[in-house]
């Protein structure tokens, strides 16, 4: 039995913890990845706690008008949003820095993340891009969304996305990478 059909009979059977922990163990790790996707390990982490709390508390309510995959991403893109309204209340000082920290970030600096290497210019290339630019290009490329879901996830307040017009944006949005990273040096 796949685990949507699995979640949405432990929801008719009354019993929403068993759905929200089947619908966890089933998206989390590829939603985590998507907030990686969107912000740095630390706040990624803090934004899926906030999802999986959105979810636990959503989960009885699911109508189940669209896939639940969509929804799930929905709320991790919610998520997402909200923490990076609210970051700035979360943020405390940093403690400072022992010896073990030093050598960590000597060692992260003279890695594949140092000033200039392939990974760090394809992050820039990455930040350059809006939040919203950012989901469109993971759900589609590393998620596998269909052009539906995609649709469902992001869909306003108001009007949903047409799946016609997020193609039209996601070609739009190859041209720019493309010329972004030839600007980069990571194209010829």
């Amino acid at each position: 039995m796949d685990a949507d059909r699995l979640i949405r009979e432990h929801l008719a059977q009354g019993d929403p913890d068993a759905a929200a922990t089947e619908a966890l163990k089933r998206h989390g790790p590829g939603v985590l990845g998507y907030l990686c996707s969107l912000l740095d390990e630390d706040d990624a982490r803090d934004a899926f706690q906030m999802f999986a709390e959105d979810l636990w508390r959503g989960l009885p309510g699911f109508r189940g008008d669209g896939s639940l995959r969509a929804w799930v991403y929905r709320l991790a893109w919610h998520a997402a949003a909200r923490f990076s309204r609210e970051a700035w209340r979360r943020r405390r000082e940093r403690l400072p820095s022992s010896a073990a920290s030093r050598l960590a970030a000597s060692i992260a600096t003279a890695s594949a993340m140092a000033p200039g290497s392939r990974r760090e210019r394809l992050a820039r290339l990455r930040a350059l891009l809006t939040p919203e630019e950012q989901t469109l290009l993971v759900l589609r490329v590393d998620r596998e969304l269909e052009w539906e879901e995609v649709a469902e996830v992001l869909a306003g307040e108001g009007a949903p996305a047409t799946p016609a017009a997020l193609r039209k944006r996601f070609e739009r949005l190859k041209e720019k990478l493309q010329t972004l990273a030839k600007d980069e040096g990571l194209l010829e």
